[in-house]
């Protein structure tokens, strides 16, 4: 993409009057991917909070499907962002934990779909490595704020930035990537990266013209930290009744602090402190939630909306002290559990719009279902399936239950694997050998372990023998003898990329 075509698209306002409303000449729909980063599965008020305000994720689902029991599998950026990717499991896409995505799969979604005859663009966070790799993307306009290089690379927002505002600092607000503490964005709005995110998503809409249909990642880089959305979402929570931590008997041992800066993965903050983060975390999610509605009405003004596959969710979860823990990694509902929804133009879908579906999906679900919009065939076999086959019929045949996994992720102590329906979860801690099993219908807080529990002694042998059936093909250190084994995390599976970083 030349400079000249990407600052048209960053720096454009308004669409010329004769491209709106201008019709493509092509059956396929189109495909507008969603995402943020980091937002918790119960911070929709469509799924039952009613402090948050999100009326248009809302409407995606309520258009459509929500699908109310969905999951990252490894909930930390890059391998949820590999599952997405590949539409694959963990040990089949091989990353176990974070670890750079500097790697070429040979079956990628942004490559599936311009071989399907799509125009691709990825706008925001992408959290590739290289920045600017492709995996298929005709085009990539970045917003990569949390990863700075200054001497190698500078993102597109950045670049942006320092045109509209070359006198301001675009981390003046002072809270740093990863820091719990909230604080209201010091700078004019406009310059925020949620807002350009949108405004560069609204340009790309709005100037598009080619007769093939697009498919188009938007991907904020919020609610992740800092939680610093505008003074007037700061201002729109001050008063709301923002549900407090969960915290079990059994996270007394997170209570201590973890270090003395403000990025800690564990400690008990207190309740004020709590209710603050949770104050900019929710006015981050209704910020995004706005801009996602500009994203909406630019479609339907370029009469586009019953043409395009609408998809939203999120990589993974955010912690915000439940069971006095912060960021993500962990197998618990705050940090796995995500939001989901999808709303299918017309004619694709006929049953009935505003279901919510309650059996187990996944982000390895996302590519089979673009594949399925766009009629194409995978080139390889995927472990996700389509949540299409899901809205046409929601009592067909399904997974029943989920798996999960994460390597070491801020202590070799937290390095776990487990399965969930979502209506339990059973999490073995491989360190030390522990287990967990919560009744995530009576308890969805999780905080009354059951593992120790007499009466819940059959689901939890049920629970440990599907892991070990799940485990045991990866071999003796995982299963050994029947036997879940304890051991020490692995970056990567054998079935990851050697090698290379993807530029094509």
């Amino acid at each position: 993409m030349s400079t000249t075509t990407r600052r048209s698209i960053i720096g454009a306002t308004l669409a010329p009057a004769f491209l709106q409303g201008q019709r493509r000449g092509s059956s396929k729909p189109n495909v507008l991917f969603i995402m943020d980063d980091q937002h918790r599965g119960d911070c929709i008020h469509a799924a039952g909070n009613r402090a948050i305000q999100t009326p248009n994720m809302d409407r995606i689902g309520n258009e459509g499907v929500r699908f109310s029991r969905a999951y990252s599998t490894t909930p930390t950026c890059t391998p949820a962002r590999s599952a997405l990717l590949t539409g694959l499991a963990p040990w089949n896409h091989g990353m176990l934990h974070m670890v750079n995505m500097g790697l070429r799969y040979p079956f990628t979604k942004p490559q599936a779909m311009r071989d399907a005859g799509y125009y691709t663009m990825g706008i925001g966070k992408m959290h590739y490595n290289p920045q600017r790799a492709l995996h298929g993307f005709h085009q990539v306009i970045l917003d990569e704020s949390g990863r700075v290089n200054h001497h190698e690379f500078r993102s597109d927002y950045r670049a942006w930035f320092s045109s509209q505002a070359p006198h301001l600092n675009p981390d003046a607000t002072g809270v740093g990537f990863n820091d719990y503490p909230a604080k209201a964005y010091v700078l004019p709005e406009n310059l925020h990266p949620t807002h350009w995110t949108a405004q560069t998503a609204v340009n790309f809409l709005n100037g598009y013209n080619r007769p093939e249909p697009f498919f188009l990642k938007v991907s904020f880089a919020r609610p992740h930290s800092p939680y610093d959305p505008p003074q007037r979402f700061m201002d729109k929570y001050k008063d709301a009744d923002i549900p407090h931590a969960s915290v079990g008997k059994w996270a007394a041992r997170y209570a201590p602090r973890s270090g003395p800066k403000d990025d800690i993965w564990h400690g008990d903050m207190g309740a004020e402190q709590i209710r603050s983060s949770r104050q900019g975390y929710y006015g981050s999610i209704s910020f995004i939630d706005e801009q996602i509605g500009r994203i909406l009405e630019t479609l339907e003004r370029r009469g586009w909306l019953e043409e395009t596959l609408i998809v939203f969710t999120s990589d993974h979860g955010d912690m915000t002290g439940d069971h006095n823990l912060w960021r993500k990694s962990y197998a618990y509902e705050a940090s796995a559990h995500i939001p989901m929804a999808m709303r299918w133009p017309k004619g694709l879908v006929s049953t009935p719009r505003g279901q919510v579906v309650d059996k187990p999906v996944e982000l390895r679900d996302i590519f089979p279902t673009f594949l399925d919009a766009a009629g194409a065939e995978p080139k390889r076999k995927l472990d996700g399936a389509s949540l299409l086959k899901l809205a046409r019929d929601p009592g067909s045949e399904w997974r029943d239950a989920i798996d999960l996994e994460h390597g070491v992720c801020y202590s070799v102590e937290n390095n776990w694997n487990g399965f969930t329906d979502g209506k339990s979860k059973y999490i073995y801690h491989a360190f030390h050998g522990e287990e967990q099993l919560f009744d995530l219908q009576r308890d969805p807080g999780e905080t009354t372990d059951l593992s120790s529990d007499r009466a819940s002694e059959p689901a939890l042998r049920r629970w440990r023998q599907r892991l070990v059936d799940h485990l045991e093909v990866r071999g003796e250190k995982w299963v050994k003898g029947g036997r879940l084994q304890t051991r020490q995390a692995i970056p990567t599976s054998p079935n990851f990329p050697a090698g290379g970083g993807a530029t094509a």
